[in-house]
């Protein structure tokens, strides 16, 4: 279904009982992102909150996107497969073979219905315009602080539009602003993406770059900005799709070359120098759960702002996981399941990508196989697909399991999988924001190959089976190891051939060493294929944290090592045991030259002032911050761990 604009869905959240009106005085400066924090990570995500008194003329809309139930809202759909389901009946029908006049009539009705749903240019100013204000100030509007080691305030909804010069391509997506005076902000593009490309059009061409910024109206829009689309696909077109409504655009004041939805809440009107230095911008507390470290980036010259009567201010904040953003990339996981199946991987089955992956750390994807050698098939398009390009860690499964189940999943997985031979790793792009690589958006990938093996594809000639071991592994085996300090042993216990190390890590080479030993010195071991080796500070009995933490510090080919021997428990054969070192990356014992990331943590003072006042901000019982359960693992004071 379409909203009219923000406020009617703020008043449906309400009318279903998703939304919380916060009346007490809650300052923006760090305190609405800490108590969004400990909401969103409550059952399902907790409720969307309006905070009505912040400050500023305008409220602030948080968490509104942070449930399946909101993200269906958000999408007028009952299930977040109902898109991608659509997508298939209609990509069906257009290419069934039309064999009589009947069938090509039948299809005018739905040619029809794309026509409904193509972007609109009117006449005239919008209800986004209904507001000019005459001297444009940013700093008038209730931008949040997120975290404490911020470089500054940042708008973190923002749909920003740009245009080809060239081909005059509309392009919306979505791309953090940090705040640097009234007139003045950042433009975090990577040089992946769409505006970046058009901004070094711009450069060549010594031209000005025309830039908007609008933030609210109907929430399609701001899913929309963030989907995966290919470059000459309109983002206001799938959102027309989705809304089953055409998007009305109107022409801006001050920069009349970019439209933006009529039903904005706030418009925001610029340009981007291109021969202008670029500014300084960051650090921001990111959606990896680490930090993203400063860098160079254009500046954003605002020259009007414009809103409707009554606007709301949406925003977000993201962080260690969960949060909102997850549900934005379980809409993105589900509708584009689709297109990817129909165009580039046909035999795909189903797609899933765990919170503890921060969507592009790790993907699981379930195909129907059919021949030898179909996984790296699979492997090989499922990394050149787009965003798909970005994905560190690739697990493949087939028919034989739910792969939403994570226990049988592992189960079937390492079932099926021989280390020495089913993890292919590979170099490639990686996402800019993943701070394990020794080059800034270049480093490792890895594909797990947990499907069934055809009889080309076996090693059984040599292949070791962990299920011949009869000995127990148990903690004290490693007692002979003092940097271990803790292990993790229930994986073995549910058939899952996989093991957690916490480690001190202490000298060169200190982590490819102990695996060497621990294999080499404990018979058990040959119960184990794959050794995953976190930081001390971790508990790895507490899975989802232990797996967001090793998936972000580890960069599969260069922290990978195979250990090999004879086994001693079955005669002729190889046991083959994998490890991955996902601990922290040094210059003194890693040869690792950028600088590493701290986690993301609220400040005590923070965490105090939001503890006295949350009996006045009707939430309901207390809870205690999130970031208590993490304070231990950060690496001193500053956004850099040091």
């Amino acid at each position: 279904m379409a909203y009219k604009n923000q406020q009617e869905f703020i008043h449906a959240l309400e009318k279903a009982g998703e939304l919380i009106r916060i009346t007490t005085y809650v300052d923006p400066h760090l305190e609405i992102a800490e108590i969004t924090d400990r909401i969103s990570k409550t059952k399902n995500g907790g409720k969307a909150l309006l905070f009505e008194n912040t400050g500023y003329g305008f409220p602030v809309l948080m968490n509104a996107y942070g449930s399946e139930k909101r993200m269906c809202m958000a999408l007028g759909v009952n299930h977040l497969d109902d898109v991608a389901n659509e997508i298939e009946s209609l990509f069906k029908l257009l290419t069934k073979p039309k064999e009589s006049i009947i069938d090509k009539l039948n299809l005018l009705p739905k040619l029809g219905q794309f026509a409904s749903w193509m972007p609109k240019v009117r006449n005239g100013r919008g209800e986004c315009q209904e507001v000019i204000l005459a001297e444009p100030d940013i700093t008038k509007l209730p931008v949040i602080t997120c975290w404490p080691k911020d470089g500054g305030p940042f708008i973190t909804l923002p749909v920003i539009h740009t245009k080809d010069p060239h081909t005059n391509t509309r392009n919306v997506g979505m791309y953090r602003m940090q705040v640097f005076g009234p007139t003045l902000t950042g433009m975090h593009w990577h040089k992946h993406k769409v505006s970046a490309k058009h901004f070094a059009e711009y450069k060549k061409m010594g031209k000005r770059m025309p830039v908007a910024v609008a933030l609210g109206g109907d929430p399609v829009y701001a899913y929309s900005a963030t989907a995966p689309l290919p470059e000459n696909v309109d983002e206001y077109m799938l959102a027309g799709f989705l809304r089953k409504k055409k998007v009305e655009l109107v022409k801006c004041i001050t920069q009349p070359d970019i439209e933006v939805p009529a039903d904005a809440d706030f418009v925001i009107e610029g340009y981007v120098e291109p021969g202008e230095d670029l500014i300084w911008e960051g650090p921001f507390g990111d959606h990896t759960g680490y930090y993203s470290l400063p860098d160079w980036y254009p500046r954003f010259h605002i020259t009007a702002i414009t809103h409707r009567k009554n606007a709301v201010y949406p925003a977000t904040i993201v962080g260690i996981p969960p949060q909102e953003d997850a549900w934005l990339g379980k809409a993105t996981e589900r509708i584009f399941l689709a297109p990817i199946k129909m165009t580039m991987v046909p035999e795909i089955i189903d797609m899933d990508m765990p919170i503890e992956g921060v969507f592009h750390n790790l993907v699981i994807t379930q195909i129907q196989k059919d021949y030898a050698g179909q996984g790296q098939k699979v492997m090989n398009a499922m990394w050149g697909a787009g965003q798909m390009m970005f994905n560190k860690i690739l697990v493949l499964a087939d028919a034989g399991v739910k792969i939403q189940d994570y226990g049988d999943l592992a189960r079937y997985v390492f079932k099926n999988l021989d280390v020495a031979n089913d993890v292919v790793f590979s170099n490639g792009p990686m996402d800019v924001l993943d701070h394990s690589c020794s080059k800034m958006g270049f480093g490792g990938k890895m594909c797990i190959d947990g499907t069934t093996k055809m009889i080309e594809e076996s090693e059984e000639q040599n292949h070791f089976s962990s299920a011949q071991v009869k000995t127990r592994l148990s903690a004290a085996d490693f007692k002979q190891f003092p940097e271990i300090s803790a292990v993790n042993l229930s994986l073995l216990d549910q058939g899952i051939n996989c093991l957690l190390l916490s480690v001190r890590k202490n000298r060169i080479g200190h982590i490819r060493d102990l695996h060497q030993s621990v294999c080499a010195a404990i018979e058990s071991m040959e119960m184990v294929k794959m050794v995953l080796y976190v930081e001390h500070t971790i508990d790895p009995g507490n899975l989802p944290v232990a797996l967001w933490r090793f998936c972000n510090n580890l960069d599969p080919k260069r922290d990978q090592f195979l250990y090999s021997r004879p086994a001693r428990t079955e005669t002729g054969k190889t046991f083959n045991c994998l490890g991955l070192d996902g601990t922290i990356k040094t210059k003194e014992f890693d040869n690792f030259q950028r600088d590493w990331p701290n986690i993301i943590v609220a400040a005590d003072q923070t965490i105090d002032a939001v503890d006295k006042k949350w009996d006045q901000l009707g939430l309901g019982p207390f809870i205690p911050s999130p970031s208590l359960s993490f304070k231990h693992q950060v690496y001193g004071d500053e956004a850099v761990a040091q």
